[in-house]
C-alpha cells in the first residue's frame, strides 16, 4: 500500500448516502475493509443535510438520484455552502444532461454505479488530495491578502512584517510612523478617528491634533505621495486599491 493511500485511509470518515441499501452496506464493508470510518447511510437528502450537521464526516459519496423531493445534487450544494465537505457523486447515468447538471454543483468526483472497489478507492483518495490542497492554498492566499495592505501608487504595507514596500523595496520609518499605518491598516480603507489614532501612537487620553496632523506631513514629504486621506470631522483613512 502506498503512502499516498495511507494519508488518507486511517481517521477519515465518509458518509454515504444511498437509496439501494444492499449496494450501500457493500461499499460499507469495502471501505471498512480500506481502513475508513463509515459515520452512516442514508437514502434521502434530508437525512444527509441533517447528518452532516451532527457527524460532520470527512467526505461524502452522493447518489444523484435519491428517494425524496431533493436529489442528491441540490443535497450537495446545500452542504458545501454551509459545511465545504468534499462530494465524490454516485450514479447510474451517464447521459450529458445528467452529467452537466452533477459538474454545476463542482463535485469533487463521479463515478458510475457499480463502480469496482479500486475505483472507489482512488476516487475518495483523489477528492481528498484535491480538496485538502485546495484549502491549504486558499487559506495561505486568504493570509497573504489580510497581511499586505495594498495602497495607491505600488504602495504595500505588511501588517505581520509591519513594513512598507514601495515596489518591492522597504520604505525606512519611524516607530510612530509604523504605528499610523498599523492603525489604519486594521480595517484598509476605512476611516480611523483622531482620538482613536492619537491614543493608539502616544498611548494618551489627550488627542494632539497639530502633532498627528505633523507626522501626517512627514510621512507625505517621505513618500513623496498622499498615501493618508483626511476625512473632515471623522478622521484619517489609508488610500488603498
Amino acid at each position: 500500500m502506498t503512502k499516498f493511500s495511507n494519508l488518507y485511509e486511517h481517521n477519515t470518515s465518509v458518509l454515504i448516502v444511498e437509496d439501494e441499501v444492499v449496494l450501500a452496506m457493500g461499499m460499507e464493508c469495502t471501505l471498512e475493509e480500506f481502513g475508513y470510518e463509515v459515520t452512516g447511510i442514508e437514502t434521502t437528502a434530508d437525512a444527509a443535510i441533517e447528518h452532516v450537521s451532527i457527524n460532520t464526516p470527512d467526505i461524502i459519496l452522493m447518489d444523484i438520484k435519491l428517494k425524496g423531493k431533493k436529489s442528491g445534487i441540490e443535497a450537495a450544494k446545500l452542504i458545501w455552502s454551509y459545511h465545504k465537505i468534499p462530494v465524490v457523486f454516485l450514479t447510474s447515468y451517464s447521459d450529458d444532461k445528467t452529467i452537466k447538471n452533477a459538474m454545476d454543483s463542482e463535485p469533487y468526483g463521479y463515478l458510475l454505479k457499480p463502480c469496482r472497489d479500486e475505483e472507489l478507492k482512488v476516487a475518495i483518495q483523489t477528492a481528498l488530495h484535491k480538496h485538502n490542497y485546495f484549502y491549504k492554498n486558499r487559506a495561505s492566499i486568504a493570509s497573504e491578502k489580510l497581511e499586505n495592505i495594498i495602497c495607491i501608487d505600488n504602495y504595500i504595507f505588511n501588517r505581520a512584517k509591519k513594513i512598507l514596500y514601495k515596489n518591492n523595496t522597504p520604505i525606512k520609518l519611524t516607530g510612530n510612523e509604523v504605528k499610523l499605518f498599523d492603525i489604519l491598516t486594521e480595517k484598509a480603507g476605512e476611516p480611523v478617528s483622531f482620538e482613536k489614532i492619537s491614543s493608539f501612537i502616544w498611548r494618551e487620553d489627550y488627542c494632539d491634533l497639530g502633532r498627528l496632523r505633523t507626522l501626517v506631513y512627514r510621512i507625505k514629504n517621505k513618500l513623496d505621495t498622499n498615501l493618508i486621506e483626511n476625512i473632515f470631522e471623522l478622521g484619517y483613512k489609508l488610500k488603498i486599491k
